[in-house]
């Protein structure tokens, strides 16, 4: 069984688990260091950016996440995940872990009320369309070398990347009752096969 682990700082942490659990993974929510023993893939869920990056530096996880992350371990941010994982942001605050090459812009599509739901064409996921659920979500500005972007707006706006192991997603999958997106991370992990113990 896959273990994956959930980073469980604040946000919603308890969705993700929920469909991995559905899905056959053994999950584990990581809250301090050593809890990132024997991890196969690591997922960074929505919630309060800046709470969450305190958080992390709060129980020193910081560094832990970044070696792992350097070393192969396959790492999923959604929405404030996605805002940890960049190595730039337009906004001063909070300080990111510069996990992936890309600069995003925080609440980029306004507050709470300008929340929306729209339909996706993913790259890596097969027919029909994904609905997409985005509540005060970032966007990618910018995208760094070996960064691929799986899925966009309209406009042109990246809505999800990927660089090696490590994926993005401005929306929350974790809240709608497709599992797809879960199932592709799932994908890279067994793909990756990352063994690792950093304690």
């Amino acid at each position: 069984m896959t273990k994956i682990g959930v980073l469980a700082l604040q946000g919603d942490f308890l969705e993700h688990k929920k469909i991995l659990v559905e899905i056959g993974s053994d999950v584990v929510e990581v809250r301090l260091p050593e809890h990132l023993n024997d991890l196969e893939g690591l997922i960074i869920p929505g919630g309060e950016s800046t709470t969450i990056v305190q958080l992390i530096d709060t129980y020193k996880l910081r560094k832990p996440l970044q070696e792992l992350t350097s070393q192969g371990l396959p790492v999923w941010g959604t929405c404030a995940g996605m805002i940890v994982m960049s190595n730039k942001l337009t906004d001063k605050y909070p300080t990111p872990l510069n996990l992936m090459n890309i600069t995003v812009s925080r609440n980029a599509f306004g507050r709470q009320l300008d929340s929306f739901e729209t339909e996706l064409s993913i790259s890596e996921l097969d027919n029909p369309d994904y609905h997409a659920v985005f509540i005060r979500a970032p966007s990618v500005c910018n995208v760094g070398k070996n960064v691929e972007i799986i899925a966009q707006l309209e406009d042109g706006t990246p809505v999800a990347v990927k660089e090696g192991n490590a994926l993005a997603t401005s929306f929350h999958p974790e809240l709608t009752n497709d599992n797809r997106m879960h199932q592709y991370f799932l994908k890279i992990v067994e793909n990756e096969k990352f063994q690792h113990r950093l304690i």
